[in-house]
């Protein structure tokens, strides 16, 4: 017998059950383990009772493995009782299987606990009845309640561990199914891929949307949790860049959630577009980031593309913008310096944008209408008819655009 919990040293000389004789510990155990059949039937007869919609899993032969395990447990707490010998192994991986069962009936251990409580409550009433039977002082008896509750520890602590390592392995498969679902949903199809979608989906818990938005993210720490975006959105977090997949964009609230679970994380989410062509958001997203990375959009929060078109579209065709910046603005090289040069640059992206007079672009430039009228002359003279020519002019636009977003447009020093 112990007074310590199992596993510990054996019981000091002083122990009270200790210096109950022999004969009569083997009394006490002979009696208890001839009722343990009938206990054990008792204990699950009470169960089935208190949780009645608790389903029980037969063993080969016939019989409910609760009903072999209380019998076990009752025969190793008696064994451990009257040799004092170390808790046999077979405790521990019994009673973590009941932790694992927990996690796959989707239940919590709130009512295995309850369980493992109602069986070491009932069993120490029989065990009672047979000390007073064989006479154990009341001192060893005490001793006795203190182990079946350190018993019960026991059990509880190898069930929660079991639980956890079946949670973890449950999330894993999750996430590895969610990847594989990830990877489908953003290969080009050319056909709805609903069809062949719906089985995956339903493996994750996922609903089909009629509309997605693919994100790709940049870490702000190598070891960052994944953002807390909940159940609906998709992630993959594997890889230099995670992907997430955002159902319904539009949807109300969908906003306010990124935003929130996004705050330490930043990015790029690419146009709502329909399922079949979530491919086409997610390289959206990739060539946003790529610029991120680059210095030419923002960093440090989730940069919707909707939102830099402009950039988006004129950016990535740099060396196409500089071939017809070379045949279009090549009288700028003409026109006596950089400074001058790019005042001018800047008069005409300004009159072309506003289509309007001297007083628009002086008040977009912040300078006196002479200066304007003075500048636009300049213009006239440099571009002639080519200033109303709507071709001409959309090009004039589209390369003086690049330049502003590329920075190009600032004032060179005095």
């Amino acid at each position: 017998m112990r007074t310590g919990r199992p596993g510990e040293g054996a019981v000091a000389a002083s122990s009270a059950w200790h210096d109950v004789p022999r004969e009569r510990i083997q009394r006490f155990a002979d009696r208890a383990l001839e009722q343990v059949p009938d206990l054990a039937q008792d204990i699950l007869a009470a169960i089935r009772r208190e949780y009645p919609g608790l389903a029980f899993i037969a063993d080969e032969s016939g019989e409910p493995k609760a009903l072999v395990a209380i019998r076990h447990a009752l025969e190793l707490f008696l064994e451990q009782m009257t040799t004092g010998s170390d808790r046999p192994r077979a405790l521990p991986e019994m009673f973590q299987d009941f932790g694992r069962g927990e996690v796959t009936q989707g239940r919590s251990l709130d009512s295995l606990q309850g369980i493992y409580r109602l069986g070491v409550r009932l069993s120490w009433r029989r065990m009672a009845e047979i000390g007073q039977q064989v006479d154990i002082p009341p001192a060893a008896m005490y001793e006795l309640a203190e182990s079946a509750f350190e018993y019960l520890d026991v059990m509880v602590a190898q069930s929660v561990r079991g639980y956890a390592e079946a949670v973890a392995r449950q999330a894993g498969e999750r996430l590895r199914l969610q990847r594989q679902l990830v990877e489908l949903l953003l290969a080009e199809h050319r056909t709805d891929p609903s069809a062949f979608l719906a089985d995956r989906a339903a493996g994750v818990g996922w609903q089909l949307p009629e509309k997605v938005a693919v994100a790709v993210l940049l870490r702000p720490a190598p070891e960052a949790v994944a953002p807390a975006v909940g159940v609906e959105v998709l992630l993959d977090m594997e890889g230099e860049h995670p992907r997430m997949v955002v159902p319904d964009p539009e949807a109300p609230g969908r906003a306010e959630l990124l935003h929130r679970a996004m705050a330490n994380w930043s990015g790029a989410i690419g146009p709502s577009v329909p399922l079949a062509e979530a491919a086409t958001s997610l390289r959206w997203a990739e060539t946003a980031v790529g610029m991120i990375e680059q210095g030419l959009l923002p960093q440090g929060r989730l940069l919707h593309c909707g939102e830099h078109v402009e950039a988006l579209v004129l950016l990535p065709a740099g060396e196409l913008i500089d071939e017809l910046a070379r045949r279009r603005l090549a009288q700028l090289d003409e026109c006596g310096g950089p400074a001058h040069a790019h005042r001018l640059a800047e008069t005409l992206l300004a009159w072309l944008e506003t289509r309007g007079g001297t007083p628009e672009v002086a008040a977009r430039l912040g300078v006196h209408p002479q200066t304007v009228r003075y500048r636009l002359r300049q213009l006239r003279e440099l571009w002639g008819e080519d200033l109303d020519d709507p071709d001409r002019r959309f090009e004039l636009e589209l390369v003086l655009r690049a330049r502003r977003l590329r920075g190009d447009l600032v004032p060179p020093p005095d």
